[in-house]
C-alpha cells in the first residue's frame, strides 16, 4: 500500500497506529490542544488540513488578546496549557518565522540550522531538544538584533531501520516514514520552535530525491563516481554492506548477524582526491577543537616514502609500502601483507597453501576494525621472499590481519627493533631483529628487551651511518629515487568513500548497463525478465540517467526482504529494472544511495525546498550561505561533516556555489544522560519522553531546564525532580509582570533596581552571544527574586525588559507577557535590550578585612579607594577594632578592591 493511495482516514488511523496512542489524545486534554497534525510533505493534505484547522480556530484575526486567557490572579501559576497553543496558533497563522527576502532588505543575514533528526518511531526522547532549543534561542535573539534569519528544519528520512520494520510487519517503509515524521513534526511544534515550516524538507521527497541524483551524476561526470571491486562486510540476513563501525566480533551491530568479508561491486566516491582540499579547508573555521582534530586525523594527511621490494624469483611483481620512517629500512627483516592483497595467491607456495587459505578464511568473517584494534597479533608466512632494494638480502614475506588491503598499499615492512608492534610479532614467531638506530645520547646503550622508537643517529646501515634520523630519511629516500626504488610520497589516512547499499529504502543510483545476449539471440525477440533468459548484464559499461529523466524512482514492491543476492532486493523487481530503449535492452544499477547521500547537502536545499528546476537558486546561494551556526551531536564530528564538506567543495569546483565552505560556526551539545548517569535507550528504562514534562510543566520549562542544567557542550543527567526550580522561576516572571500590570506606569525605578536591570541586561546580552545560557537564565532569576520583593511597586520598564530577555528561553510565556503589558504585536521582531554601561559598574566594592592573617569583617569602600580610606572605613567596624584597639599596627597589606590585611601585635 502506498501513501499516495491512502484516504485522510486511512492516514490518521495508520499514524496512530504506527506512533502510539500518545501521538494523538483526546480534544479535551491539554496535550491535543497543543497538537497539529502538520503538513509533512510524505502526509495527505487532507488530513494534514483537517487537523490544522482545529488547532488554528483557536486564533484570532489579530493578536491573542490577553483577555483569551483566565487571567490567573497575582501569586497563582503561570497558566501554560492555555497559553503556550495559543501562541503557537498565532505563529502559525501569521506565519511570524517566515524567512525574509534577502534583496528586500539591508540587515545582515544570519543562518541558523539544526543537524536535522532521522524520524525514529520511538519519537523524541528529552535528550533530543537540547539542541534544538539552543538554536532557537539564538535564532529568536538574532531576530531582536536586526538579523534576517533562515531557521528551517527537515527529516533525514530515509534509514534501514524504517526497512527493517517494514520487512518485520509488511508496513511499506513510506508509511512508517510518514507517521514518524507527523510525530516528530507533533513534538517539535509543541516545544515552540521557530522554524520556518514552509521551509520543511524530507530526504525521501521525490522532488529532493531528483537533486541528490542530480548531484550524483555531477560527481560522475567529473569522474568521481567509479565502480570498484571493494572488499566489503556483507550482511546477508540484512542484505546489505555494513560499515566497520557497525560490526562487532564478525555480527552485525543490528540484530547479532553473521557478516562476512567479500568482493562486492560498489559505487565509490573519490573523496580521496579533494583529502588535501578539506584539511585546509579546515582552517579558519568556528569549531571545537576536538572535532577539527577528528577530521585531521580521519583525512591522515602522512609524508613519507614509497619503497618497492622485487619478489624473489618473480620479475614482474613488486611489494610496495609506505613509510614515515625511511631511516629504518636497513632493519627491515619481514614484509607483512594484507591477507586479502592479491599478491599473496600468486606468491604462496605449495607447503604453505593450507596454513595461509585457512587464515585468509578465517580473516574474511572479521571487519577492519575488529582486526586492527586486536591487540594479538597474528599472521602466517607465505613461504615467498622479498629482495631488499639496497643490500639484496632476501626477506620473508608474511601475511598478518592487522594489515587492511583497503588501507594504504596493503603491505608494510617490518622493522623489529623499532617498531613495538613489530617487535611483538617477531618475538612471537622468532623473526629477527637488526638495530640500526641509536641513542644520541653518548655511552647509552640500547635496551634491546624492548623497541627503540626514538629518533636518533643510524647504525648498521652503510654509508648511512652516523646521519640523525632526520637526516637519513632524507638520504636514504633520495638514494631510492636515483635507483628508481621508491622515493618521497605524500599518502593520506582516508580511503574512498563506498557509496552502495545493497537495500529497497534508499536513492536510486542513476546509473544503467547495456543488456548482451548470446551472439545467435535476436535482442528483439527475448526478454531478460523472464526466468531462463540468458544474458549478461555489461556493468564495464555504465551510462548515466539523463538529467531531463529525473528522479528515478523506487519501484512498486511488497517484500522488502533482502535474500542472499548482494545484488540487493531491487534486481527482484525486474519489470523496474529491465527497460527498452531504441530497440536495446538495459538494466538499471539496483544498489542504492547510502542514508549519508541526503544529508550531504540539505543546507542548500532549505534555501530553495520548492524550486523544481535547481537544486537551488544561485541568488539564495549568495544571499544565505553559509551556514552560520550549526548545531548538532559529536557523533557527527567525522563522517556526516567530512561528506558533506566534500560534496558542497565539488559544487564549489563546479560553479554551483560561492562558498568553499558549508558551514562557518559549528557547536556540538553535550549528550543529556538519564537519571542514572547511562544513555538514554528503551533497553535501559532511562528514557524520559518530552511530551510527559510538557504535560506536566508546560514547554517553556522545558527549555527553561535543557538549558539551566549546565554548560551546553557538557554531559549531564536529566533529573526531573530539578524542573521545579525552573518553574517557579516561570510563575515568579509571570507573576511579576501582572504586578507590573496592576501598577501605575509612573512607577520609576529606584538606583538599586536600575543597576541590578542594567547589569542583568548586560550579562544576558553577552551570555547568549556566546551561548553560555545557563549563567543567562540565572541572571534573570536574579533580577526576577529582586522585581518579587518590590511587590506592587515593579516598574514598567523593568518588566519589560525582563519580559524581552526570556522571551528567547521561553516564548510562549515571553508573548503572553507582552501581550498582558498592552503590546498588541508579536515581540519576535521587537529590537533587543540596550543597557548602560555606566550603570553596569560599581561605585563601590565590599572586601575582607584581615587582622593577623584571620578575617575580622568587611567594609564597603569606594572602587578606587586608598589604603588610608580603607584604614579609616575599617576603624568604624567594631569587631575589627577589637582586635586592633590598643595593639601597634606594624604592617598593613591593601590589594585594592580585594583584602585588607593588618599586622598587628
Amino acid at each position: 500500500m502506498r501513501l499516495n493511495n491512502l484516504t485522510p482516514t486511512m492516514l490518521l488511523a495508520t499514524t496512530h497506529r504506527m506512533v502510539g496512542s500518545s501521538a494523538f489524545r483526546a480534544v479535551g486534554s491539554a496535550r491535543s490542544r497543543r497538537v497539529a497534525f502538520m503538513s509533512s510533505p510524505l502526509t495527505n493534505k487532507a488530513a494534514v488540513a483537517r487537523t490544522s484547522t482545529r488547532l488554528t480556530e483557536t486564533a484570532t484575526s489579530a493578536s491573542p488578546s490577553s483577555t483569551d486567557t483566565p487571567a490567573a490572579a497575582t501569586g497563582a501559576g503561570y497558566p501554560f496549557s492555555t497559553i503556550e497553543p495559543k501562541w503557537q496558533s498565532y505563529w502559525m497563522k501569521h506565519q511570524t518565522f517566515k524567512t525574509p527576502d534577502r534583496r528586500r532588505s539591508p540587515n545582515k543575514k544570519k543562518y541558523i540550522l539544526d543537524m536535522f533528526p532521522y524520524p525514529s518511531g520511538a519519537g523524541l526522547h528529552v535528550g533530543h531538544p537540547e539542541g534544538y532549543t539552543a538554536s532557537d534561542v539564538m535564532a529568536r535573539y538574532y531576530r531582536m538584533t536586526s538579523h534576517d534569519v533562515l531557521h528551517p528544519i527537515g527529516w533525514d528520512s530515509f534509514g534501514l531501520p524504517a526497512e527493517q520494520f517494514a520487512i518485520n510487519t509488511g508496513t511499506h517503509p513510506e508509511i512508517t516514514t510518514a507517521a514518524n515524521i507527523a510525530n516528530f513534526k507533533r513534538q517539535l511544534q509543541m516545544l515552540g520552535f521557530s522554524y520556518d515550516w514552509e521551509k520543511e524538507i524530507a530526504t525521501t521527497d521525490v522532488g529532493y530525491v531528483k537533486w541528490t541524483q542530480w548531484i550524483f551524476l555531477q560527481l560522475y561526470k567529473k569522474g568521481l563516481a567509479k565502480q570498484s571491486e571493494v572488499s566489503v562486510n556483507w550482511c546477508p540476513a540484512l542484505g546489505t554492506v555494513l560499515a566497520n563501525e557497525e560490526v562487532i566480533n564478525g555480527l552485525s551491530e543490528r540484530g547479532d548477524h553473521p557478516v562476512v568479508r567479500l568482493p562486492l561491486r560498489q559505487w565509490v566516491l573519490k573523496i580521496t582526491e579533494y583529502a588535501d582540499r578539506l584539511e585546509k579547508g579546515l582552517q579558519g573555521l568556528d569549531w571545537p577543537a576536538g572535532t577539527m582534530v577528528a577530521q585531521e586525523q580521519w583525512i591522515g594527511k602522512s609524508e613519507g616514502t614509497e619503497i618497492v621490494f622485487a619478489v624473489d624469483g618473480m620479475d614482474d611483481q613488486n611489494v610496495t609500502v609506505f613509510t614515515t620512517r625511511a631511516d629504518t629500512l636497513f632493519g627491515v627483516t619481514y614484509l607483512t601483507l594484507a591477507p586479502e592483497h592479491p599478491l599473496v595467491p600468486l606468491i604462496t607456495t605449495a607447503s604453505q597453501k593450507d596454513d595461509v587459505e585457512a587464515y585468509v578464511t578465517t580473516t574474511s568473517s572479521r571487519s577492519d576494525l575488529d582486526r586492527t584494534s586486536n591487540k594479538d597479533k597474528t599472521g602466517v608466512f607465505t613461504g615467498g621472499y622479498a629482495i631488499h632494494p639496497f643490500t639484496h638480502e632476501k626477506i620473508p614475506i608474511w601475511i598478518g590481519d592487522y594489515v587492511l588491503g583497503s588501507y594504504g598499499t596493503g603491505a608494510v615492512m617490518a622493522v623489529p627493533a623499532h617498531d613495538e608492534r613489530d617487535f611483538e610479532f617477531a618475538k612471537k614467531f622468532g623473526l629477527d631483529v637488526k638495530w640500526v638506530v641509536d641513542s644520541k645520547e653518548e655511552g647509552q646503550e640500547l635496551f634491546k628487551e624492548e623497541a627503540f622508537t626514538e629518533h636518533g643517529v643510524n647504525i648498521n646501515s652503510g654509508e648511512f651511518n652516523g646521519l640523525t634520523t632526520e637526516e637519513a630519511k632524507k638520504a636514504i629516500t633520495s638514494k631510492l629515487s636515483e635507483i628508481s626504488a621508491g622515493g618521497s610520497k605524500i599518502t593520506y589516512k582516508l580511503r574512498d568513500w563506498v557509496f552502495s547499499r545493497q537495500r529497497y529504502w534508499g536513492e536510486p543510483i542513476p546509473i544503467y548497463f547495456p543488456v548482451d545476449f548470446p551472439n545467435d539471440v535476436d535482442p528483439a525477440t527475448v526478454d531478460p525478465k523472464m526466468d531462463g533468459c540468458e544474458h549478461t548484464i555489461r556493468y564495464d559499461k555504465p551510462i548515466p540517467v539523463d538529467e531531463a529523466d529525473l528522479p528515478l524512482k523506487l519501484p512498486e514492491m511488497d517484500d522488502f526482504s533482502p535474500g542472499d543476492d548482494p545484488a540487493g532486493c531491487l534486481a527482484r523487481a525486474k519489470e523496474w529494472r529491465y527497460f527498452q530503449k531504441d530497440g536495446k535492452w538495459y538494466a538499471r544499477e539496483t544498489n542504492t544511495m547510502p542514508q549519508w547521500a541526503g544529508s550531504c547537502w540539505y543546507y542548500f536545499r532549505f534555501l530553495d525546498p520548492k524550486n523544481n528546476d535547481a537544486a537551488f537558486s544561485p541568488e539564495l546561494d549568495e544571499d544565505w550561505m553559509p551556514v552560520d551556526l550549526y548545531v548538532g551531536g559529536a557523533e557527527h564530528a567525522v563522517l556526516h561533516l567530512l561528506y558533506a564538506r566534500f560534496w558542497h567543495q565539488v559544487l564549489y569546483d563546479l560553479g554551483y556555489t560561492k562558498h568553499p565552505e558549508p558551514f562557518q560556526k559549528l557547536v556540538h551539545q553535550g549528550m543529556i544522560l538519564g537519571s542514572d548517569g547511562e544513555k538514554m535507550s528503551k533497553s535501559r528504562g532511562n528514557v524520559v519522553n518530552p511530551d510527559d514534562v510538557v504535560d506536566a510543566h508546560g514547554a517553556d520549562a522545558l527549555r527553561l531546564y535543557e538549558m539551566f542544567m549546565g554548560p551546553l557542550e557538557a554531559v549531564k543527567p536529566w533529573q526531573t525532580s530539578q524542573v521545579a526550580g525552573v518553574v517557579r522561576f516561570q510563575n515568579k516572571l509571570y507573576n511579576v509582570v501582572q504586578s507590573a500590570v496592576q501598577n501605575d506606569s509612573s512607577v520609576a525605578m529606584d538606583d538599586e533596581t536600575t543597576k541590578i536591570l542594567h547589569k542583568t541586561m548586560k550579562k544576558v546580552t553577552e551570555d547568549i552571544e556566546s551561548m553560555s545560557f545557563n549563567t543567562a537564565i540565572s541572571a534573570m532569576m536574579v533580577l526576577t527574586n529582586h522585581l518579587t520583593t518590590l511587590k506592587d511597586k515593579v516598574p514598567r520598564e523593568a518588566a519589560e525588559k525582563l519580559t524581552l530577555m526570556v522571551s528567547p528561553f521561553a516564548p510562549h510565556l515571553g508573548e503572553e507577557c507582552w501581550n498582558l503589558l498592552g503590546h498588541e504585536e508579536s515581540l519576535a521582531y521587537h529590537p533587543w535590550v540596550e543597557y548602560d554601561e555606566a550603570l553596569c559598574v560599581d561605585n563601590t566594592v565590599t572586601i575582607g578585612v584581615q587582622v593577623n592573617g584571620k578575617k575580622r569583617g568587611e567594609i564597603e569602600i569606594p572602587v578606587d579607594a586608598n589604603q588610608d580610606a580603607a584604614m579609616e572605613q575599617a576603624r568604624n567596624v567594631q569587631t575589627i577594632l577589637n582586635q586592633v584597639d590598643g595593639k601597634e599596627v606594624t604592617k598593613v597589606i591593601y590589594v585594592p578592591g580585594r583584602i585588607l590585611n593588618i599586622i598587628v601585635k
